[in-house]
Parts: C-alpha cells; sequence; structure tokens
C-alpha cells in the first residue's frame, strides 16, 4: 500500500469508532491546553517582572563604583527608587579614572562610557523654585545611552551649563511664597525650555529668611549660574524622570565652588567615585559586569535583579509544565488502551490483510498513522483552545489573574503568552506523543499470526 491508501484507510478506521476516538482526542486537547497554558503562564511572569523593572530604570544601563565603593548608588531628589542593585567586586581596589574608563569602553559589548558625578542643585525660574538631584556627564555621549526624549534635545558636546530635565521635574516647581513645598505628579508650573534659569548649590535659594536658617548661622555666600534647560526626556517612571541632566563639566565647576563657598577641604579622592556604562544588548550586561568586576571595581545593575526574577519565573514555569505533562501522560496511556483495544477488535481484519500479502512494515505504520492522528488532532484542537485561554486571560480575566499572580511578583499587563516555537512545539510534543503511545500497540499488531487471528474470529 502506498502512502496515500494507508492515510486513507486510518482515517476511515478512526472514522468507524467515533466515541472511543473523540474520548482519546479530548484526552490530548487537556493535556496539550495544560501544558501550554501553563508555560503561557510563566512565559506571562517573565515579561511582567521585565517590564516591572524596565519601570525602575534602563536595564541596558550599568553603574560602576571604584573598588570597595560598590553600592552607593544613593539617588537624592524627590520621587528617586534609590534602588541600585550591586554585585561585588574582587579582592583588588581599582582606580576609576579616565585610563580605566577607556579600558571599559573596549569590553565587547559595551556602546558608551561616560564618568558620572551627582550633585543635589536647587533651580529657580522667576519666582518659582524647586530642588533635584543633578548627574553630570560627558554631554557628547548622552545619545548613546538610549534616554528617549519628550521635548527638546539631549545634551551636545560643548554643553556646559545647558540641562536635560526628567519627566517629573518640571512638576516640582513652586512659589515658596504660596506653598511650603513641591506638589509631585502634577501639571509642569513652568516651562523649563523656554525661561530664563538660575541653578545653585544653595538648599535654600529663594526661600522666606525664616526658613533658610538660624541667626547665629554663619551666612555662605553661593555662586548663583544662568542655566538653560534644553530637553525634557519621555519616561514619566523610570528612575531617570527624577533627575535632571547636564555637562560633568558645568557640574563639577558648581560643586568645587559650592565645596569653597562652605570651606570645605578639597578632596583628595583620586579618580571619579562612578561612572555609567550602556551596553548595546541586554543579554550582553552580565558579561560585561563580570569583566569590570574583574578590574576592580564595583557594579550596580537592575539587569542583576532581573536575572534573579526570571530564575524564579523558569522555576515556577517549569512546576507548571510538570502539571500540564501529567495530563498528556494521561492522554497517552488513553491513547495506548484506544489501540489496544482497537487490535482485539481487528484481528480478523488484521488477519485478511495478512493473507492477501499486506506488507508487515505497512501495518504497523497503519497503526502508528492512527495513534499520530489522534495526537495530532488533540494536539491541534488543544492548541486553538490554548490560544483562545489566552486571550481571555490578558482580556476578561486579566483582572483575577493579576491579582492572582501579583502574589508572587507578577500582575503586569500581559498574563499569558504564547511564543510561536512553544506553538510549534505543542504540535510536534501530541503527535510524537500519540505516535510513542501507539507503537507497542502496532508491534503486536504486526506479530499477529494471520491463521491464529482467522481462527479465532
Amino acid at each position: 500500500m502506498n502512502n496515500r491508501d494507508l492515510i486513507s484507510l486510518a482515517f476511515r478506521n478512526l472514522l468507524r469508532r467515533k466515541t472511543r476516538t473523540i474520548l482519546a482526542i479530548i484526552g490530548v486537547v487537556v493535556g496539550t491546553s495544560a501544558i501550554i497554558v501553563m508555560l503561557s503562564i510563566g512565559f506571562g511572569l517573565s515579561a511582567s517582572f521585565q517590564e516591572q523593572i524596565e519601570s525602575y530604570g534602563n536595564l541596558h544601563l550599568v553603574d560602576v563604583y571604584g573598588g570597595g565603593g560598590g553600592g552607593g548608588g544613593m539617588y537624592y531628589g524627590g520621587g528617586g527608587r534609590g534602588m541600585a542593585f550591586s554585585s561585588g567586586g574582587v579582592g583588588n581596589e581599582g582606580v576609576l579614572d579616565d585610563k580605566s574608563l577607556a579600558t571599559i569602553e573596549k569590553i565587547k559589548g559595551v556602546d558608551a562610557v561616560s564618568p558620572k558625578v551627582q550633585f543635589y542643585l536647587s533651580f529657580g525660574v522667576g519666582k518659582y523654585i524647586a530642588q533635584a538631584s543633578v548627574i553630570g556627564m560627558k554631554p557628547e555621549v548622552m545619545q548613546k545611552f538610549g534616554y528617549d526624549l519628550q521635548e527638546g534635545r539631549l545634551l551636545e558636546a560643548g554643553d556646559k551649563y545647558a540641562m536635560v530635565f526628567g519627566n517629573q521635574v518640571p512638576s516640582w516647581f513652586y512659589n515658596p511664597k504660596k506653598t511650603w513645598g513641591s506638589s509631585w505628579g502634577g501639571e509642569a508650573q513652568v516651562d523649563v525650555l523656554t525661561n530664563k534659569m538660575i541653578v545653585t548649590a544653595d538648599e535654600t535659594y529663594g526661600q522666606k529668611q525664616q526658613q533658610r536658617q538660624s541667626p547665629d548661622a554663619e551666612k555662605i555666600n553661593y555662586k548663583e549660574y544662568k542655566a538653560k534647560g534644553v530637553g525634557i526626556l519621555a519616561n514619566p517612571n523610570d528612575d531617570s524622570a527624577y533627575n535632571v541632566y547636564m555637562s560633568l563639566e558645568g557640574l563639577e565647576i558648581i560643586r568645587k565652588e559650592a565645596a569653597k563657598a562652605r570651606k570645605e577641604t578639597a578632596s583628595n579622592s583620586r579618580g571619579y567615585e562612578s561612572a555609567m556604562v550602556y551596553v548595546g544588548d541586554i543579554n550582553d550586561v552580565e558579561d560585561v559586569s563580570n569583566a569590570i568586576r574583574e578590574m576592580g571595581f564595583q557594579t550596580s545593575s537592575l539587569n542583576d535583579w532581573l536575572k534573579s526574577m526570571q530564575e524564579t519565573a523558569r522555576m515556577i514555569q517549569g512546576i507548571l509544565g510538570g502539571i500540564g505533562a501529567i495530563s498528556l501522560l494521561v492522554a497517552a496511556l488513553g491513547i495506548t488502551n484506544t489501540m489496544i483495544m482497537s487490535i482485539y477488535e481487528r484481528t480478523k481484519e488484521i488477519g485478511i490483510m495478512k493473507v492477501i500479502g499486506a506488507n508487515l512494515g505497512d501495518i504497523k505504520k497503519l497503526f502508528l498513522l492512527e495513534a499520530g492522528m489522534i495526537g495530532f488532532l488533540g494536539g491541534t484542537i488543544g492548541l486553538i483552545f490554548s490560544f483562545i485561554l489566552s486571550l481571555l486571560m490578558n482580556t476578561v480575566l486579566s483582572g483575577i489573574m493579576s491579582v492572582m499572580l501579583g502574589t508572587i511578583g507578577g500582575g503586569g499587563s500581559t498574563v499569558s503568552i504564547i511564543p510561536w516555537w512553544v506553538a510549534a512545539g505543542s504540535l510536534v510534543f501530541s503527535t510524537t506523543i500519540g505516535i510513542i503511545a501507539g507503537y507497542s500497540p502496532a508491534r503486536r499488531a504486526m506479530r499477529l499470526s494471520a491463521l491464529e487471528s482467522l481462527r479465532n474470529e
């Protein structure tokens, strides 16, 4: 018999025993759906974790600190989440200077490197004032750091007192004559891109005299600098939304002048306190961090936490997938039982096929084909059913599922994700399970004696 005859005969045999075939297919449908849906929840958890971490900051960024100074990523200013996920360095301490930064820039996967200075400043626009943490960096590399703009432009080479504001900072400006402090998350009170701006290290700038300092305190004369807002970042939720960015040169001048006004002794520390490294591919962040730590520095990256959360998601995914696999195992036993019963009912048919000269291999193929068809049909229906369930979990049932998954750290915008390779793999897997389940009955049918089969009938 050719393959077309075998397929036609197998299909007719399945239709002759509709009830048994349907029950066997339902078993595969349940097993396949269970595995796919369970795995999809795991993928949804992983995506939810990444979405949650991305809301805290840029996953491509690695903060680098001089040896022994890791974990110092403190974010001043309102709204800064103050989250730094540090990884300990090796025993030797490194000096974070221009030479070491040039070495870091040559590490495979690194797109940009900049020293980082962080200082708390006051801003004045007309009668409005605000305070925020300012990050100084090399202006010429800011575009490489992947910041999204809402308005204006990023820092460029030659900018000295130009400012790029985080999304939330413009809403912090307030009139000290009318209110006691800024309101977060509201509408911007000033246009930081068009209005003239004053920047100073004086934390009490623009406030009433009685709020400024006690009468006995020595007055400190801080310098005031004319600054200009050139851009506003687009990300309203991550850490960049709560900072202001300016050139490293400009911020260093302000910081040194402030120390001079306070009559503080100059720092003799070597190199920079910290630096920022931008990695083009998120998958390279861990390797880059390891390479930097081998140089004797401390690193801090949101990707460290993401990796830990993804491992948790994979563990949950494995448990859920195992539960679904049990259902498919039960379905495989059902297919085996169906095929064995089919042999008992078709012994005369098998005997006649052998008497008229049917190839033993064809008889084996016939039963394997029937078992494979049950697996394939069950897998196909199960896949369709899984997509429907996934759609419901992401729409109608999203509220319930978010609450349930929120207890283990999930609860993002997407509850269930079915990758294409899972969909394709489920069909192959269910069909393979069907063939494996039908292998023993097929061999049994092939070994039946033709005369014995006819005599028994």
